[in-house]
């Protein structure tokens, strides 16, 4: 048998292309799935050094006196709402409908940056009442923890800013499906680790 080459300079069959394609899309996910992995790796070691640390209150205030549950409950709605207009905004890239896209995609950043204002709001309020990061064990791992995730959730609504440009620029081509895929996975990823923090950290803290 002999094996058919393509000429020089002439364009690879669509099948390679294809392959390429999807060989690629396979690999970007697949790093990004080793990325959230070492993620949970640092939140299991913050979970770890506040399991440790909640009890040191260094004669200070604990987060009984400190947490008000109705604010973080709020927070907790708004969070996960943003998850499930996400979901939509999946929903409507499915369907290559890229205006109702991005304005999913708007209504989540939005309720993104509902929940930072209410945790900067938080962390003005017990900073004001004197319940630093300096003030005990606890207040250093309570800080650290929901603020590193706050941090995550800052990075989040950049990412979601700029695909919202490519978006509208360039439209749902393959790389921004792509990318909006691995966005996905990094929102709902936060998700998860909230309920963690509201149920460890403030339902918890609470009760004690």
């Amino acid at each position: 048998m002999h094996e058919t080459t393509a000429p020089p300079g002439a364009a690879a069959p669509v099948f390679y292309q294809q392959e390429e394609h999807a060989h690629g899309e396979s690999g970007t996910l697949l790093g990004f799935w080793l990325y959230l992995m070492s993620d949970c790796l640092i939140f299991a070691v913050l979970f770890a050094t506040y399991g440790v640390l909640g009890r040191n209150y260094a004669a200070g205030p604990s987060g009984a006196e400190l947490f008000d549950l109705r604010l973080v409950a709020l927070n907790t709605g708004l969070l996960l709402l943003s998850s499930i207009t996400y979901g939509f905004a999946m929903l409507e890239m499915e369907k290559n409908r890229v205006d109702a896209t991005l304005r999913w995609l708007a209504i989540t950043g939005a309720f993104g940056a509902a929940f930072l204002a209410i945790e900067l709001y938080e962390f003005a309020h017990l900073i004001h009442e004197g319940a630093t990061p300096q003030r005990s064990a606890f207040l250093s791992a309570f800080f650290t923890l929901v603020g590193t995730h706050g941090l995550h959730v800052t990075f989040g609504i950049v990412w979601l800013v700029t695909l919202m440009v490519q978006v509208r620029r360039y439209g749902l081509i393959a790389d921004n499906q792509r990318r909006l895929m691995c966005l996905s996975m990094f929102w709902h990823f936060l998700d998860v680790v909230w309920i963690g923090v509201f149920t460890f950290v403030y339902l918890m803290g609470s009760m004690r």
